[in-house]
């Protein structure tokens, strides 16, 4: 239990927790200067309930965002298990975990550790978003969006009379004339409104990405493997059934209630009718298998630096034409191996070779790396090797992949 204290804080003591409530605490706290003298709460029954639904605002989006930071989504145990071990086989193992992923449970490299339904990495809450904090990170999205919107209001129309105070003084309107801007106020209301709407922008689009992913009962992770399970049924004149869309409804009570907290143990899901629990898995199993029959084997012949933009190394061309992932990029040396599996014009996304030691298992390097360092691999058979003059094992050449 302190352990597991003691990393929360940990978690939330980082440049991405601090800086969202920075954020918070700014806008706040300038809205209700500016509102003071605006229209200050003592002056009718209405400026006081505007001021007070403001706090009500911001103090949700303060509260809803400390606890699905600390919440966390949950973890899968570490070298969990089915209590069933037949079903082993229509479950991935993650090496990393050392046990079984649970159905709608991912690993997270960031976290380093299985998360149940994941659905993101969020880097402001510096965790992820998963089965036990979604119903946290929704509702600090929508309170997030509901108080900047208000914030907003109150900050532009104080600018607004602020900069027109002498107007109204030259016209007798003296019942407006109580903002009273300096350069440092005029100065941090305008910075404090465009983070204002930055953040209905931002966090407005994220919020309405996620209640779509609850109405339809599917994280952003399934959004790809369905995608991908539909192509391939309609590949194979078959149709693919998502097995945990239980309608609007019932979706919805998945994830959003009167307290946030998750719905049922996180292992075992309420699925359709011709499901079962393992049927996305076994869908994930397939699209792996086939991920590893397009899956070729590329040499270092230049080394990758595991710069994001690699501009001395590689050139402008690679640097503006990069793979639009938060992915990491690796560095590799001359002569390391690589399994790639995805292909972009300038980069590869694979995983480098390594060779285990008898002690412990080696910790997976997979990323992108500029194409310009490696040549695939083709592996010759005998008589094929004669005729062409070189040794039976490998030909290097520089075929590009579509």
């Amino acid at each position: 239990m302190f352990l597991g204290c003691y990393n929360a804080i940990r978690r939330f003591l980082h440049w991405g927790p601090l800086t969202a409530i920075g954020i918070i605490q700014s806008i706040t706290v300038m809205t209700i200067y500016m509102n003071s003298m605006w229209w200050p709460s003592h002056t009718s029954l209405w400026a006081l309930i505007n001021q007070t639904v403001f706090v009500l605002l911001s103090l949700g989006t303060g509260f809803y965002f400390v606890m699905a930071s600390l919440t966390g989504p949950g973890y899968l145990r570490l070298k969990w298990r089915p209590a069933h071990h037949s079903a082993d086989e229509q479950l991935q193992f993650c090496i990393v975990c050392g046990g079984y992923k649970a159905p709608r449970s991912h690993h997270c490299r960031k976290c380093d550790r299985c998360v149940i339904k994941m659905d993101h990495h969020c880097p402001w809450i510096n965790n992820c978003v998963g089965w036990a904090n979604h119903g946290y990170f929704t509702a600090f999205l929508a309170f997030a969006v509901l108080g900047c919107i208000h914030g907003t209001v109150i900050l532009g129309s104080s600018l607004y009379v602020g900069l027109y105070r002498d107007w109204y003084v030259y016209y007798g309107h003296l019942s407006k004339v109580n903002v009273k801007l300096t350069v440092s106020s005029l100065v941090l209301c305008v910075f404090n409104i465009g983070l204002a709407i930055g953040v209905v922008l931002t966090v407005g689009a994220l919020l309405v990405y996620q209640v779509r992913s609850i109405l339809n009962n599917r994280t952003a992770i399934e959004d790809w493997i369905v995608e991908k399970a539909r192509f391939r049924a309609e590949r194979n004149e078959q149709t693919f059934v998502y097995p945990y869309d239980l309608g609007r409804w019932s979706n919805v009570k998945q994830v959003i209630n009167f307290t946030c907290r998750p719905v049922g143990n996180g292992y075992e899901w309420p699925v359709v009718e011709g499901c079962d629990q393992y049927t996305l898995t076994r869908e994930q199993l397939a699209q792996k298998e086939e991920k590893r029959a397009r899956t070729r084997t590329y040499t270092i012949v230049r080394p990758a630096t595991g710069s994001w933009f690699p501009l001395f190394s590689q050139g402008p061309s690679v640097c503006l034409s990069p793979p639009l992932t938060d992915e990491p990029r690796i560095k590799l040396e001359v002569d390391d191996i690589v399994r790639v599996t995805r292909w972009r014009k300038h980069w590869l996304f694979g995983e480098k070779l390594q060779e285990p030691t008898k002690k412990t298992i080696p910790k997976r390097i997979r990323g992108w790396f500029p194409r310009k360092c490696a040549v695939e691999y083709i592996e010759l058979d005998d008589d094929d090797a004669v005729m062409s003059g070189v040794p039976p094992i490998y030909e290097n050449t520089n075929k590009k992949d579509v």
